[in-house]
């Protein structure tokens, strides 16, 4: 039995600015680590809607999305990524995200589909070796 070679193709992730948070230095700082480690990353812009942003992430292929929040709007906007991804039958698409975000929440977060989150001052060596740790599993299934 031939076992197939592992996908050697780009990790792709689509950053995103949900609600009305126009802060985006962060996001751009991420989205440029990301890529410059190989990855394509698709930066929807600022005010994205989830429904924007999972079109986005279906009409890019993405193996993960990207969310930033600093409004304080996290709870609400990653939760209905997650919800609109999982209606679409994209649940495997990795949901990580970032920003002004308390611990108390990233619990919660974990518990809808979250499971990364990363806070200011987050190293980007440490956000680029999480999404691939979290994609490989998905390209190895290719």
């Amino acid at each position: 039995m031939t076992v197939p070679a592992p996908s050697t193709r780009p990790i792709r992730v689509v950053v995103a600015k949900p609600g009305l948070d126009g802060h985006d230095r962060g996001i751009k700082v991420v989205a440029r680590a990301l890529r410059d480690a190989g990855m394509e990353v698709i930066y929807t812009g600022l005010h994205q809607t989830p429904q924007q942003i999972v079109a986005a992430a279906l009409a890019e292929d993405a193996d993960a999305v990207g969310l930033s929040v600093l409004s304080g709007s996290h709870m609400t906007q990653f939760r209905s990524v997650v919800d609109l991804l999982a209606e679409a039958d994209a649940s495997d698409i990795i949901v990580f995200g970032g920003g002004i975000i308390p611990p108390a929440d990233i619990t919660e977060l974990a518990e809808i589909g979250v499971h990364g989150i990363f806070t200011p001052g987050a190293p980007t060596t440490a956000i680029v070796d999480w999404v691939r740790e979290q994609v490989a599993p998905r390209l190895a299934a290719e």
